[in-house]
């Protein structure tokens, strides 16, 4: 018996209705859904923290959620993981003609766009209605993960800024509006407006210049609790209530701990 199946076969059990666990019963689909996030979400941690012994262990629980969906449909007469990985082989194959059959292999960006354009083509036929260049951008996306796919998006029909440059005089652009919205005294709706307009612009910016938005907000969390945290430490050394802190104290503090961690 392959390892696989050791595992469908426990999530079968799992599942059963009779001597089965109560918790796993009761779930369904809707249930089941933030849990797939967040195991998703707990490999990249691990892959980010360069974890590697862990990674092993949290792909197992992510795989699992593959699994556990896959089992749900398979009672309910849906499908079942065969169907799932017969799915992902043969969209595999069909997106990279430039490995499985005979067309001329170009670069990393080359590719990225060649499979846009099948999944551009393959949810037109599946369609019943005409589709906008924008199907298929998942609207339960991350926003900043969504931000980033719709402009890759309208790019493929020319809808673009040509030079990074472009896209920062844009977000200085939208910053004004913001700080005009503010200034105004305007309804948080309208603030919450420009500063949407902001975020996004944003994340083209860092589309332009190559760099993934999450991932760099991530890191951006990873480094302020990590300089939070050595701030709260040097003023519990020194007796300090942090609800006492002058700012310009904090001020000074965030400036060590910067420094202390190495860190831009």
């Amino acid at each position: 018996m392959t390892e696989i199946q050791k595992l469908l076969d426990i999530m079968a059990a799992l599942r059963d209705p009779r001597s089965g666990c109560p918790w796993d019963v009761e779930q369904d689909f809707a249930s089941i859904a933030p849990f797939t996030l967040e195991e998703a979400y707990e490999v990249v941690d691990v892959i980010e923290r360069k974890a590697w012994a862990e990674l092993p262990d949290e792909l197992g629980d992510l795989l699992l959620q593959v699994v556990f969906h896959a089992q749900m449909a398979r009672e309910a007469g849906m499908f079942d993981f065969d169907d799932v990985a017969r799915a992902i082989n043969e969209k595999m194959i069909r997106r990279h003609p430039h490995v499985f059959a005979d067309e001329t292999r170009g670069d990393a960006e080359r590719q990225l766009e060649r499979w846009e354009s099948i999944k551009a083509k393959e949810a037109a036929a599946g369609a019943a209605q005409p589709t906008s260049m924008l199907d298929g951008v998942t609207v339960g996306l991350p926003a900043l993960q969504r931000a980033e796919k719709l402009g890759r998006k309208a790019k493929r029909v020319g809808f673009d800024w040509q030079q990074p440059a472009d896209v920062r005089a844009q977000i200085s652009l939208e910053l004004a509006e913001l700080d005009e919205a503010v200034v105004a005294g305007k309804a948080a709706e309208s603030i919450s407006h420009e500063l949407g307009d902001v975020l996004f612009s944003t994340v083209q910016y860092a589309r332009h210049l190559g760099i993934d938005p999450a991932t760099a907000l991530r890191l951006a969390n990873q480094r302020f609790e990590q300089r939070f945290r050595h701030m709260e430490r040097q003023f519990a050394e020194s007796g300090d209530s942090l609800d006492a802190v002058s700012h310009e104290r904090w001020e000074a503090a965030w400036a060590a701990a910067k420094q202390a961690l190495n860190s831009d």
